[in-house]
C-alpha cells in the first residue's frame, strides 16, 4: 500500500519539475530564434506523436483508418474548416468500412 503512495509522489514531484523548472532557470527573454521556433512547435509535435498511433489502430480496418487520415490530410493542406475535416473523414472511414466488409 505504501508503494502506491511512493508512486503518486514520484508523479507529482515529476510533473511539478518539468514545470518549475523552466520557471526557475530561465529568468530573462529568450532570443534565439532557433530556440523560439523549437519551443513554439512543441505542443504541435508531442500532440501529433500522441494521437497518430491511434488513429491508425481507431477503426476495423486498417485501410479505412489510411483512407480517413488521408482525408484529413488533403483536406488540412487545403486549408479547410476543422468541422468539415472531421465530418469528411468520419464519412470516408464509414464508407470505406461499409463497401469493404
Amino acid at each position: 500500500m505504501h508503494s502506491i503512495y511512493l508512486m503518486i509522489l514520484a508523479m507529482a514531484l515529476v510533473t511539478y519539475l518539468i514545470r518549475a523548472l523552466p520557471i526557475l532557470l530561465l529568468r530573462r527573454q529568450i532570443r534565439s530564434p532557433f530556440i523560439r521556433s523549437f519551443l513554439y512547435y512543441v505542443p504541435y509535435v508531442t500532440l501529433s506523436v500522441m494521437i497518430f498511433p491511434d488513429v491508425l489502430t481507431s477503426t476495423g480496418l486498417l485501410w479505412s483508418a489510411l483512407a480517413g487520415f488521408g482525408t484529413m490530410l488533403a483536406l488540412s493542406f487545403m486549408k479547410k474548416n476543422m468541422f468539415l475535416v472531421a465530418l469528411a473523414s468520419c464519412l470516408v472511414v464509414f464508407l470505406t468500412e461499409t463497401f469493404m466488409a
